[in-house]
């Protein structure tokens, strides 16, 4: 995926859940922050930020932050961009688990939920749900950063989505080049890490995938080994 007209700026602090500060052009800028996670190993004072100018008029803020240098590893942490990369990914049969499909929906409902992308292969139907991760410890990519019900929930439903003969899958996009392997992040929620074993265990396949990521684009590259215990 692409973004458009693109600014560097160093990060200040963060206001809120949604709403940061940044130094751009030696002034101080309000920006929109385009994940509301605690990305607090990410959102330090002095880290460089790259910025997407707004196209709405009557935005409260111009800019919105889409990525950071955590050292010298750029993340993406745009929580909007993993289902696109996905989906553009899905489409040009870049996801080697799932291959070629032949037609692909974003935000389909099942059950009580609604999952990320609905596809058809032949006469295969399948739904994959997308988490994107940027949370990074010493080479290790973990989802999630912080406890996630609704994350729990998509999980179970996905199983039983299994057992009405669905295809099904968890994409985890890691926003990032560099990491070696993704564990779920047990110590943040157990629950959620609980139910991904139930679902690895039902037949639900756990995927994880590493990101290309530049200041103006960001695009699904390469497997990453999935652990679950």
């Amino acid at each position: 995926m692409r973004y458009g007209k693109m600014a560097e700026a160093k990060f200040l602090r963060r206001v809120n859940r949604f709403t940061a500060f940044v130094e751009l052009n030696g002034q101080e800028e309000m920006v929109h922050v385009k994940n509301t996670g605690r990305c607090k190993e990410l959102l330090m004072e002095g880290a460089r930020v790259f910025l997407e100018e707004a196209d709405k008029e009557g935005r409260k803020t111009k800019y919105s932050l889409i990525a950071i240098y955590k050292g010298d590893m750029l993340v993406n942490m745009d929580s909007q961009a993993p289902n696109q990369m996905a989906a553009e990914a899905l489409a040009e049969g870049k996801i080697e688990e799932i291959g070629e499909v032949d037609f692909l929906k974003r935000e389909v409902k099942f059950g009580n939920s609604r999952f990320d992308i609905y596809y058809q292969k032949g006469e295969q139907k399948g739904f994959i749900e997308v988490k994107g991760v940027t949370l990074e410890e010493d080479g290790i990519a973990m989802f999630p950063d912080a406890p996630t019900e609704r994350g729990t929930k998509h999980l179970r439903e996905l199983i039983q989505a299994k057992e009405e003969g669905y295809e099904v899958a968890v994409l985890f996009v890691i926003q990032m080049k560099g990491v070696k392997e993704f564990h779920p992040n047990e110590e943040r929620d157990g629950k959620f890490t609980e139910a991904l074993r139930d679902a690895a265990a039902a037949g639900v396949k756990i995927l994880a995938y590493d990101c290309g990521v530049k200041e103006g684009k960001a695009w699904i590259e390469e497997k990453v080994p999935v652990h679950l215990r």
